[in-house]
């Protein structure tokens, strides 16, 4: 009889834990499930980005997914952003919009850029971003230019991540302190530095120029005892070091119109042709890098070829940069 007194409160037992276990989950249920927060999810991390060209849609699709993106073109800035530094939006729902949508089939780019989108898929499903902060890093994208050691700009790369994003769907929100969208690429037009090896020098202010009708290479105030009529012994080139002032090297694109001498050597810089970009050398390290090299030789009986080497130099625009070259010849200046 006591054996089945105890046979029963164990069994007693074992059905009220079973039923606080289940009242306990049900519970916690509810609670996850208050209209703030639930468990879904969504990831397009390893998806790669798409944008549209007639609007300003960036854009990721995975099957029956995608994950848009507004942002207007003109965000994408062509500069590295400084460490530390992104740059942030606030997700307004207007100008910068963040959405999620779920389709009832396979979603393509006509679902997203197409003025009338196809009828088919159906969205089943849409979480909008409420709030939030859209953050961009943006670096360079470079490679191996045509000389040992020379790099060239082809793009930049913009990665997006989202902070502190919070989506209302049908059934309340979901949060997420960090969110990353991915890497958006904006195309550059490598420089073309198209110079020949004819090097010229104003009369008045001795500015060393090389140019061709949309761009220039210069040196300013180049230090005088580099350009002299001596010949150089063998293998034993006159050097100097690229600074902010003397020795200042500068590449300039043009646009509305052509170059000319006069450009240089007037009293003053004309307004056309204008400057479309201007990139100045990093002052040199004595040994290292951006260091001037000048060879001279006789050329007839009374004239001299300055032969102009320039040597691991680099030059940056804001916080873009680019390397000239291990050796870069710069040209060839005649003198009497």
């Amino acid at each position: 009889m006591e054996q089945i007194k105890n046979s029963t409160f164990v069994g007693n037992s074992i059905k009220m834990k079973r039923f606080l276990g289940i009242l306990i989950c049900a519970f916690a249920f509810n609670s996850c499930d208050d209209g703030n927060l639930t468990l879904e999810t969504i990831n397009f991390e390893d998806v790669q980005t798409q944008s549209c060209s007639t609007n300003d849609i960036i854009y990721k699709l995975k099957e029956k997914e995608a994950l848009l993106l507004e942002i207007p073109k003109t965000s994408f800035k062509n500069e590295p952003t400084v460490p530390g530094n992104p740059t942030i939006f606030d997700i307004d729902n207007s100008t910068y919009r963040v959405v999620y949508r779920f389709y009832n089939g396979t979603v393509a780019a006509d679902n997203i850029c197409n003025t009338i989108p196809p009828a088919l898929p159906n969205v089943n499903d849409q979480w909008t971003a409420a709030s939030g902060k859209i953050q961009i890093i943006t670096t360079t994208i470079t490679e191996a230019g045509p000389i040992a050691g020379s790099t060239k700009i082809t793009g930049y790369n913009h990665n997006i991540a989202f902070n502190n994003i919070t989506f209302a769907k049908t059934n309340g929100t979901q949060v997420y302190e960090t969110f990353p969208f991915g890497d958006y690429i904006t195309p550059s037009t490598p420089l073309p530095f198209g110079f020949d090896k004819v090097v010229e020098q104003c009369p008045t202010s001795k500015q060393i120029y090389n140019y061709v009708s949309s761009e220039a290479l210069t040196i300013d105030k180049i230090d005088p005892t580099l350009i002299v009529n001596t010949e150089t012994p063998l293998n034993t080139p006159r050097t100097g070091l690229i600074g902010s002032i003397n020795n200042k090297l500068t590449y300039r694109l043009y646009s509305n119109g052509v170059l000319t001498p006069d450009y240089f050597c007037a009293t003053s810089v004309p307004v056309l042709p204008s400057i479309s970009e201007e990139w100045n050398a990093v002052n040199g390290v004595s040994g290292v890098s951006g260091i001037i090299e000048v060879t001279t030789i006789k050329s007839g009986t009374t004239a001299y070829k300055h032969t102009i080497v320039i040597k691991n130099a680099t030059l940056i625009k804001g916080n873009s940069s680019f390397k000239l070259g291990d050796v870069y010849i710069y040209g060839d200046l005649l003198t009497n």
